[in-house]
């Protein structure tokens, strides 16, 4: 049986490849995934294109999945370094790597980053656009843009954020309701003021359909964009962010009509007493779709620590819903990041959502802290270091201070609790001297 998207597999009761090794990857019955599919609650992106790819599925009951930002700009315009973060998120395990790039031989770049790449790719297309053309922005076509979109499916991405919910009506609600931070995606910003500058509406809402010509060609998943996310703690929950969530529900559903794949982006800066809601009110305005999330950072004033105010409100949201976390790095506000800052937010967003996979009750997600513990209460080093999240640095950090007994560590030395009492258990005597 011929099938054109993964969703539309699921809804004929057809199990795919990815599917299958999705499911062996979940623990989870592949009748039981195809049906979460089917309903749109997770999904496999997948462009027919992308050969190097090992699926993952983001969703309902699957394992909290991250994301990595990287990409070339005019400023920084270094692909052979790029391509070292794509080959280090990798390593790093990193489930999907979006190329952000908006300037130069972009094009060239995805295709070598798609190429290489066993993880999901993810691109924003209108950033794009705006280098590609070289032109203002106020010139720039209606069939410009959606030859870009184009382009990307082509080349094999398997997800594209478009900020379609942010229309005229929406654009409206910013008019009205002051922020402190005003609209703070780029993508959205970009639309927002491509409206304004032509009094016309925002093209990929208005030719929505046109768009989903192209992702069923190349079975293309959408993540629908927050062009609205907050930018500061302030203006999360407000007018704008929810209106745009109202009109992104509204295209899932035309979406799902055409058995297309869907996601929903959201924050953002949000306080930690509004990320429970927020998680609730996306599953119940988007129909459950999977949610996506940019930390949320909760609060505004730790630039150069954002990795760590990310990975806070990471946690709590995906325990609460989010199914994908976007990472963000030590650098964010500040710079382009460097291989270091990557690094140190892949591990931050790694943290976080194992965090919130163990409150979800994810199968084998507290067993790998089981292990840990008895490594730990068997003063088993190496095990340790086998175990951990980052191996590197955990060595690194036993190396640079020995203690005088090998099976403690300097902060205790002999008198290390698990030492003494795996002593006492075994019958054996406990002194502190000599």
């Amino acid at each position: 049986m011929n099938y054109t998207t993964q969703m539309d597999a699921a809804r004929k009761g057809i199990i795919t490849r990815e599917m299958e090794i999705v499911a062996k990857k979940e623990h989870i019955d592949t009748d039981h995934l195809r049906d979460l599919m089917a309903r749109g609650q997770v999904i496999i992106p997948a462009n027919k294109n992308h050969k190097s790819l090992d699926p993952e599925a983001v969703g309902e009951k699957m394992r909290t999945k991250i994301n990595v930002n990287l990409g070339i700009s005019k400023d920084c315009c270094d692909i052979d370094l790029e391509l070292d973060k794509v080959r280090a998120a990798l390593a790093l395990k990193a489930e999907a790597i979006m190329d952000l790039s908006c300037y130069g031989k972009t094009r060239d770049f995805r295709r070598q980053v798609i190429d290489i790449s066993q993880a999901m790719i993810g691109t924003v297309p209108i950033y794009d656009a705006v280098g590609f053309y070289d032109k203002n922005l106020k010139d720039i076509t209606v069939d410009e843009f959606f030859k870009v979109v184009e382009t990307h499916a082509e080349d094999g991405v398997d997800f594209i954020t478009i900020h379609a919910g942010l229309n005229r009506a929406t654009a409206d609600k910013i008019r009205k309701n002051e922020r402190l931070t005003s609209v703070v995606s780029r993508g959205g910003s970009l639309l927002y003021s491509w409206m304004e500058l032509n009094n016309r509406e925002n093209p990929f809402y208005e030719y929505y359909d046109r768009l989903l010509d192209i992702c069923e060609a190349y079975d293309v998943s959408l993540s629908l964009g927050d062009g609205c996310r907050p930018g500061s703690i302030h203006d999360s929950t407000d007018a704008c962010q929810v209106q745009e969530m109202i009109v992104l529900g509204e295209l899932t559903k035309q979406s799902w009509e055409r058995n297309i794949q869907v996601m929903i982006e959201g924050p953002g800066h949000m306080a930690l007493n509004e990320i429970t809601g927020n998680m609730m009110l996306e599953k119940r305005l988007c129909h459950g779709a999977p949610f996506y999330v940019l930390g949320p950072l909760v609060t505004d004033v730790a630039p150069g620590y954002d990795h760590i105010t990310s990975a806070i409100g990471g946690a709590i949201a995906a325990a609460n819903g989010a199914d994908f976390l976007c990472y963000v790095t030590p650098a964010e506000h500040l710079r382009l990041p460097t291989l270091e800052d990557m690094k140190e937010g892949i591990i931050a967003v790694r943290i976080a959502a194992h965090a919130a996979d163990i409150a979800k009750g994810i199968p084998g997600a507290r067993e790998w802290d089981n292990e840990m513990s008895r490594a730990r209460m068997n003063l088993d080093w190496d095990k340790m270091f086998e175990l951990a999240i980052d191996p590197e640095k955990a060595i690194e950090y036993r190396k640079s201070s020995q203690p005088e007994m090998d099976e403690s560590c300097t902060m205790c030395g002999k008198m290390c609790a698990v030492r003494t009492m795996k002593r006492m258990h075994e019958g054996k005597d406990i002194q502190f001297d000599g």
